[in-house]
């Protein structure tokens, strides 16, 4: 029987909602859709067909299975903090929301593992399993909005991620929605290294162009017995940046190892959570430990030693776990708090080696004079895991192009030093063109073959990932493939 309430003379949208079966489950007016025409990058933006509700994997196969028949461009969208456009409709998608899929399905103490729906909130997981005594490790500054549905699909990282990994090292087993509609699981069991290829791996970090994630088998761990957590204030940038080094060198592995330069100190304290960062430093580090109480206070002295012979102006250890959370907001709150000093601001994703911290920020410092936008530098730097922020407003002509160019000038110089160019955030759109800058036309298109075979007509997320030489070098290709044909 046919939804009611649908005011539409579109029969896609009207059967659309009969798949959901339900007309608040649909969204398909001009006025609505816009709130879905990007996600944290919004620098484009596109309306999408309309924007479905799917209440389980069932509903979401039929929603695929339909798109593919009437070859309509889709997509899927989780809490749309993504930074890069993952979500960006380009092609006017069908955009299937994940946000009511939203279950904690089972968790599984004894063997450290909880199944959970792709709507279900990063932060949601470790304040459900807390009062036991675990948590989920991977923690991106978004973990109290973000979707673990969409930390799989960006292969999102984190504060904590130096020790403990991205969200691929915590990913047990994927229940996935094939474009063409047919359901599939991986890793069901938990084994991490089962026989044949990592399909755990192709997938995670595949930025929803390879299948929709339904289910989500994740990995929890036991709290640490203590952390201790101190915060340490520099001159220089480059005394920072030589201590974050010299903290790995003498064999010291923090639980997290994060740096903000003082463009991005003067955002954190001019917004919500200020904890009192002095004016007129350059840099503040703010590194955690956490394991066996009996071992901490020494690596805490080890770490003073270290920023000692790197003329710190002053170390200090969280008092109690108060001050610990304050200062931790104050970092988290990093990206958002830039909106305090900058109508707009563009947030990168760049990857070093540690030892090339001094050069690199050296560099970007150049790329924000020559191009007359402040760059603000907030980062995990014990993996070298950068976010230059380009501050810039968007009302003034011609600045919105400057931040893009002073972006892709970032990473040019991450790749430059033997980097990459997204740790965490994913390529999106964003990043299309500046994957040339680590791949070549070949590479790309090895990549573009596998995604053929998970995703043959390019109807999810197309357009995403993968820059148009990627593209050129398949139609050569093909040309070449019929040219040879010819001749025999």
């Amino acid at each position: 029987m046919p939804v009611k309430g649908i005011k539409s003379n579109d029969q896609h949208i009207r059967n659309l909602a009969n798949i959901v079966g339900d007309a608040r489950s649909i969204i398909y007016h001009k006025e609505d859709l816009i709130a879905y025409d990007c996600d944290g990058f919004t620098l484009h933006k596109h309306l999408p067909k309309a924007v479905v509700f799917p209440k389980n994997t069932e509903e979401v196969s039929a929603l695929v299975k339909y798109c593919t028949h009437h070859q309509l461009p889709f997509l899927a969208r989780g809490a749309g903090t993504g930074l890069s456009g993952g979500a960006i409709p380009l092609n006017g998608e069908v955009v299937i929301s994940l946000v009511r899929m939203k279950k904690l399905l089972s968790v599984d103490f004894e063997n450290r593992r909880a199944i959970v729906e792709p709507g279900f909130v990063n932060l949601k997981l470790t304040n459900s399993i807390s009062d036991k005594g675990y948590y989920y490790a991977p923690d991106p500054s978004s973990q109290y909005c973000c979707t673990i549905g969409g930390n799989v699909a960006e292969n999102a990282g984190g504060a904590h991620c130096l020790k403990y990994g991205v969200t691929t090292n915590h990913i047990l087993g994927l229940e996935v929605v094939l474009p063409n509609g047919e359901i599939i699981e991986i890793g069901a069991n938990g084994i991490l290294d089962e026989p044949g290829y990592d399909l755990l791996g192709l997938l995670t970090g595949s930025e929803g162009t390879l299948g929709i994630v339904t289910k989500i088998t994740v990995r929890i761990l036991k709290n640490p017995e203590s952390k201790k957590t101190v915060l340490a204030y520099f001159d220089k940038v480059e005394d920072g940046s030589q201590a974050v080094s010299d903290i790995i060198s003498a064999g010291i592995l923090p639980a997290a190892l994060e740096m903000m330069d003082k463009t991005a100190i003067e955002g954190v304290e001019a917004a919500a959570f200020p904890v009192g960062h002095p004016k007129n430093i350059e840099a503040v580090l703010l590194i955690e430990v956490d394991g066996i109480e009996a071992g901490l206070d020494e690596q805490i002295n080890q770490i003073v030693e270290v920023c000692l012979k790197r003329n710190v102006r002053e170390v200090r250890a969280a008092k109690d776990e108060a001050e610990r959370g304050r200062w931790w907001a104050n970092r988290k709150t990093g990206f958002g708090a830039m909106g305090a000093i900058s109508p707009d601001y563009l947030v990168q994703d760049g990857v070093i080696p540690r030892s090339k911290l001094p050069e690199v920020l050296k560099r970007i410092n150049q790329i924000s004079e020559e191009t007359g936008l402040r760059i603000a530098n907030i980062f995990h730097a014990g993996d070298g895991n950068l976010h230059p922020l380009v501050l810039f407003d968007a009302r003034k002509p011609g600045q919105s192009e400057k931040a893009l160019i002073a972006g892709s000038a970032c990473l040019q110089v991450c790749a430059d030093v033997g980097g990459t160019i997204t740790g965490e955030h994913g390529v999106g759109i964003e990043k299309r063109e500046e994957m040339r800058f680590v791949f070549t036309d070949e590479e790309i298109s090895a990549q573009t073959d596998i995604r053929d075979v998970f995703n043959p007509g390019n109807l999810l997320n197309a357009g995403k990932l993968f820059p148009t030489p990627g593209r050129c070098v398949e139609i050569k290709r093909e040309l070449k493939d019929k040219e040879s044909a010819a001749a025999f």
